[in-house]
């Protein structure tokens, strides 16, 4: 395939969301969290996806950061977790998650070979150049793009629109790469090429497209360029 431009989700791909509560279950202030973050983590992520499609549904879009904290407030309560202290805490941590390890040097490597590199997010722009910046990959992307500008989530034809309204080029010139299921396969069925970085080995979501590549991590992605 002749790639020109490589897109990538933010939230899983590129950042580590359970980055905010493992940091805050090592803080002796939250020792409650010590045995349950990883709970916490994996419901707080769930009721931020979930909340992105029910609004999308529902046509009552909010931007990524009311998503997120209603989510945690939803993953705290399940979890009986109701120190305030502990909420702000989480809320903080995630405008700096960090990247995987593999990020920079993948990303300094697509560079090299003159492609395109940007982010594609739900997350709110003050989110994303948070995160960017925080992650010391801001010289990196020629881009990050947002859903604010569309006022809708992904896996909406509207938000891979913008990929090729900033960047041009054909379809199959895109390789979008995700760590989620849904969102891959909702790139690969746009017409995208489509990477799925598979980091906790989950089966393959039965849905009208599938990705054209599985991953594990971002590692080798170069070698399918």
């Amino acid at each position: 395939m002749t790639i020109t431009t490589c897109i990538f989700d933010a939230y899983g791909t590129l950042f580590d969301v359970t980055a905010a509560a493992r940091q805050a279950a090592e803080d002796p202030a939250h020792e409650g969290l010590k045995d349950v973050w990883q709970k916490l983590a994996s419901d707080w992520r769930l009721k931020q996806l979930e909340y992105t499609w029910l609004r999308t549904i529902a046509g009552h879009h909010t931007d990524f950061w009311q998503v997120t904290q209603d989510g945690l407030d939803w993953a705290l309560e399940a979890g009986k977790l109701t120190e305030p202290a502990l909420r702000d805490r989480l809320l903080k941590l995630y405008w700096e998650l960090s990247a995987y390890p593999e990020v920079p040097t993948m990303l300094r490597t697509l560079k090299d070979q003159r492609l395109n590199t940007a982010i594609l997010s739900n997350g709110s722009r003050d989110m994303l150049d948070g995160a960017v910046q925080s992650a010391g990959i801001a010289s990196l992307l020629d881009d990050v793009l947002s859903v604010d500008d569309v006022g809708i989530f992904k896996p909406h034809d509207r938000v891979y629109d913008m990929v090729q309204s900033r960047f041009g080029g054909t379809r199959d010139q895109i390789l979008f790469v995700s760590s989620n299921g849904w969102d891959a396969a909702g790139a690969a069925g746009y017409g995208f090429q489509t990477v799925w970085v598979n980091r906790g080995g989950a089966p393959l979501d039965r849905l009208y497209a599938a990705p054209n590549h599985i991953l594990p991590d971002l590692t080798t992605l170069m070698d399918l360029i």
